[in-house]
């Protein structure tokens, strides 16, 4: 699977912190995601980790200060940053931020970063009385105004044995912004895409709701997709314990009405509507106030159907004209096929997910996806078992596809 990173060069800063063993991971998720990785390490890096460890976990030579003085001394950190993609500094100490801000250049870390013409992202790692020092902070803004963009610190327990803010943020979030950052210019750039994930949940009194068993997880691996491919995302959720991707605007739901009302906001606006997420086909007609007492006996509750979501987006892009391109989901357990293609017409979709949710392999609480696309002009596309990531690329593909051959869209 493609994403952002692969084929990338990028260059990682690692400082001395405790915080550089995290680096180790970054390095190599990155790998993993297709980055050629190239780490620096600073002298005070070298007290915490060594460059064999980054050698081993990017297959690529690690970086340090001798190096600056060897025989390739005068071009090494200018073929660095000239071949760069991207410049990520994580850990980055206080000692190298207040070099960075005042254009000092005394290590080989810092000479690439001066020579660098690529974006540098960078992750503060730093004790709490550190950061929030005016000397710091001032040189934070510095660097802001230059066009660094600072990731972190997190709140939490620091090496000091303190709690503050200071903290690196982890490798996985870090990931996620150095998605973003290589995603400009993507298929979908200038493109705004609103993703629904998860399921609703209906009250039947203050501790009960009718749910589902949607884990958001195809929804929010959808939002991640249009992410990397360069488009501004709305993620419109349901009540899940999941992260959100690095750059979208979330928006949390908990009831049909309510993600009927967050969906119509957004789409009004919106270039595509991905309607992943698994809505309450019913709810309770009367959700009891306080809390249903099993000694009451067996209660008796009178279900009422929930707004159809879909066909209200169907009625505003009627008038409205947005948004431009529609995509639903049916996760069906029988007659797959010849309910998706009702669904189809009858929501006015461009295209929708037949997904079956019968295959153990397949559907709600698992990893992949059993797929078959259909589209509003009668064409048919099986797609083979694929994780939820790779499913979400296929459909954002087709989006874009959809949102860039239409001269009309």
């Amino acid at each position: 699977m493609l994403t952002p990173l692969n084929g990338k060069q990028i260059i990682l800063g690692v400082t001395g912190s405790i915080a550089a063993y995290k680096a180790a991971d970054l390095a190599s998720k990155m790998t993993q995601m297709g980055a050629k990785v190239d780490v620096i390490l600073t002298q005070a890096a070298r007290q915490f980790i060594t460059p064999l460890t980054f050698q081993s976990v990017t297959g690529r030579r690690a970086y340090t200060d001798e190096d600056l003085w060897g025989n390739e001394g005068h071009v090494l950190h200018i073929g660095l940053a000239k071949a760069a993609d991207l410049m990520v500094i994580a850990p980055a100490s206080a000692n190298t931020l207040a070099h960075l801000a005042h254009g000092m250049g005394n290590n080989l870390l810092l000479v690439t970063a001066l020579a660098a013409r690529c974006p540098l992202l960078a992750a503060p790692a730093m004790d709490g009385g550190m950061y929030t020092h005016p000397a710091t902070q001032a040189n934070l803004a510095l660097l802001r105004e230059r066009g660094v963009t600072l990731l972190g610190p997190a709140e939490g327990h620091l090496a000091s044995g303190m709690t503050g803010i200071g903290r690196m943020l982890e490798p996985a979030e870090l990931l996620g912004y150095i998605r973003l950052a290589l995603s400009r210019g993507g298929p979908l750039q200038g493109r705004r895409v609103v993703v629904s994930a998860g399921g609703t949940q209906e009250p039947i009194d203050p501790v009960r709701t009718i749910t589902n068993l949607s884990s958001g997880k195809q929804g929010f691996a959808l939002a991640q997709a249009a992410l990397d491919m360069g488009a501004e995302v709305i993620l419109i959720s349901g009540p899940v314990a999941l992260p959100t991707p690095a750059g979208a605007q979330r928006v949390n739901v908990q009831t049909a009405r309510e993600m009927l009302e967050a969906v119509l906001e957004a789409a009004a606006q919106a270039d595509a509507l991905v309607m992943a997420a698994a809505v309450a086909d019913f709810r309770p007609a009367v959700t009891a106030g306080d809390k249903i007492k099993k000694e009451g006996g067996v209660p008796e509750i009178r279900l009422e159907k929930t707004e159809d979501i879909l066909a209200a987006v169907a009625r505003q892009k009627n008038a409205l004209g947005r948004p431009l391109v529609t995509v639903g989901f049916a996760a069906e357990s029988r007659d797959l096929l010849q309910n998706a293609r009702q669904k189809l017409a009858a929501k006015k979709l461009d295209l929708i997910a037949a997904n079956d949710i019968s295959a153990p392999d397949a559907g709600f609480q698992v990893d992949t996806n059993r797929i078959t696309l259909l589209y509003s002009d009668g064409r048919s596309e099986p797609l083979p078992l694929l994780s939820k990531a790779e499913a979400a690329c296929e459909i954002m593909n087709r989006v874009a596809a959809l949102l860039n051959t239409d001269p009309q869209r």
